[in-house]
């Protein structure tokens, strides 16, 4: 894959004022939880939306120069939410972390506008050289509930990581990412900006069940080929199987 399926000049767009980006904050949190009830509620107690703005004050501190208390401000936020944001890493407008229970992101790691990720996420890196070994993470993307993206990759906008997906490879725009390590699937219907977040982080295709499937068909065709023997359909996942306690 080449790196024109993978534009970066969206990623880290300019802060607004203090004021509207914590309105900005507070509107993305609003429109992507259904437990959200009030602005108020939304600022005094969503954990996600805390360690996002004491971020803001250690990235710029970094930034600053000031790299040893920007380190404090973020291990407390650490200790406060239960979330560990390098104050190095970066991050974009309409950023939210749903829960957040166990997210880590790495310093270098880049997030553009509008993403989502819940709890138990990783954004981590998988080298000793200094210099970009977290990913860039790209515009409106859904990271599901313990996901692992690892190493300086891409995720190409729009795209959605399922849950416990692992990611180590860099995925075009409009994607899903399921299993472990995981397997890209191009979307039937593309996700845009404008268009409503996209969260069901566990709506994913059963992609070795299709597999299994077509290879058992292929089989069984082969076999009458061969043998004359009347074919057998052999499915996965198949109705019939809805009110067992399994499936395969």
């Amino acid at each position: 894959m080449t790196t024109e399926f993978f534009p970066t000049q969206n990623i880290a767009p300019p802060q607004p004022g203090l004021f509207s980006q914590i309105r900005q904050d507070i509107e993305s949190v609003m429109q992507r939880d259904p437990a959200a009830r009030s602005w108020l509620e939304v600022a005094l107690v969503y954990s996600g939306l805390h360690a996002v703005w004491i971020h803001r004050i250690s990235h710029g501190l970094w930034r600053s120069g000031w790299r040893f208390p920007a380190r404090w401000l973020s291990q407390l936020a650490r200790w406060v939410t239960g979330i560990e944001i390098h104050p190095g890493a970066t991050l974009g407008p309409g950023f939210f972390i749903d829960h957040g229970m166990g997210v880590v992101i790495g310093e270098t790691a880049e997030i553009g506008r509008d993403v989502t990720i819940y709890h138990g996420v990783t954004l981590g890196g998988t080298s000793l050289e200094k210099g970009k070994r977290h990913p860039t993470i790209g515009e409106r993307v859904t990271i599901g509930a313990g996901a692992k993206v690892l190493g300086n990759i891409t995720i190409g906008a729009d795209s959605r990581i399922g849950a416990n997906a692992v990611v180590v490879k860099s995925v075009p725009e409009n994607s899903v990412v399921v299993g472990v390590p995981g397997q890209v699937v191009r979307r039937s219907q593309p996700h845009h900006a404008g268009d409503a977040p996209d969260l069901n982080h566990t709506s994913l295709p059963d992609v070795i069940g299709i597999t299994m499937k077509e290879l058992l068909q292929r089989v069984n065709q082969l076999e009458q080929q061969l043998s004359g023997h009347q074919h057998i359909h052999l499915s996965i996942n198949t109705e019939e199987w809805q009110e067992a306690d399994f499936m395969i």
